[in-house]
């Protein structure tokens, strides 16, 4: 049986499949009492696999009548791709982040889940080895050379 977690962000993601414009809005409330869960049980979920490494954008409105936004980020064609790997990975990339964005270009069908699988060893701490800020340097050098010479044409 899949966790509480796994079934809230299954759920979110087929609601914005569905959605036409690739927005979503919810209740947080409503949505813990659907799951029966506790409210910090969706924050969990929204900020751990609802980033904007993984593609989407998040926003939040507080208070009586609040809601949660989030937003699918679309990459069309290899051009954005290339843009928005030169956006997320600037000088420094950390262990998270490269993690996310292999995993949004494989869901996005730009890579397979064996060249990200094999990016993502090429990238970890374990492997690098080195101090901090060196090793974050070094993995955002190798992740934009690796996916630049894969996604080029």
């Amino acid at each position: 049986m899949r966790n509480v977690s796994e079934m809230i962000e299954q759920y979110l993601k087929q609601v914005l499949q569905q959605s036409p414009d690739g927005v979503i809005e919810i209740q947080r409330n409503d949505l813990a009492d659907q799951f029966q869960c506790v409210p910090s049980q969706i924050n969990y979920v929204i900020s751990t696999r609802f980033t904007l490494e993984k593609g989407y954008v998040v926003e939040s409105k507080r208070g009586g009548g609040g809601y949660i936004r989030i937003q699918r980020i679309e990459l069309h064609s290899h051009g954005a791709v290339l843009d928005h790997i030169f956006q997320t990975i600037s000088t420094h990339m950390d262990q998270t982040a490269s993690e996310g964005l292999l995993y949004q270009l494989k869901e996005g069908g730009f890579i397979t889940a064996r060249e990200a699988g094999l990016m993502k060893a090429a990238v970890a701490r374990e492997v690098l080895g080195l101090k901090l800020p060196l090793r974050d340097e070094l993995r955002a050098r190798l992740l934009k050379a690796m996916l630049i010479a894969l996604l080029s044409k």
